[in-house]
């Protein structure tokens, strides 16, 4: 089972907005009930190239029109990018955001915790992981 999380480097920091993320970790796990562990995979780039990944805005609330087509098919390569994940956590996700995700068989994990530490993250909820 594969699991993505929006993160700001490779210091593995949880990054709250995961469509202005700069970049997805993910994660293979291993294991069930309270022996479930995981390992990194890989870290992969965010896909989107319509926002500024040096610049990304973790507080960011979108203003523009949530059917305009081309902004809609910016947030579908994020879905196409983690086609092969089960789960992606995010914190916070517009609309266009979840559908890029669910539209690709990804379920979408919110998180409501304190921990900037990806790991840590994925350990608190494991349980939502079935």
């Amino acid at each position: 089972m594969k699991i993505a999380i929006p993160v700001k480097d490779e210091n593995l920091t949880f990054f709250p907005n995961a469509g202005h993320t700069p970049k997805f970790a993910v994660y293979t796990m291993t294991g069930a009930g309270m022996f479930k562990s995981f390992n990194l995979e890989n870290i992969k780039n965010n896909p989107r190239t319509d926002i500024d990944h040096d610049h990304a805005e973790e507080e960011h609330e979108c203003n523009h029109g949530h059917d305009d087509k081309e902004h809609i098919e910016q947030h579908n390569k994020m879905g196409k990018a983690l086609k092969d994940c089960n789960y992606i956590v995010v914190k916070k996700a517009c609309k266009n955001t979840a559908l890029s995700f669910t539209s690709e068989g990804i379920k979408v994990v919110k998180y409501n915790g304190e921990s900037f530490e990806a790991a840590k993250i994925l350990n608190e909820i494991s349980s939502k992981f079935i």
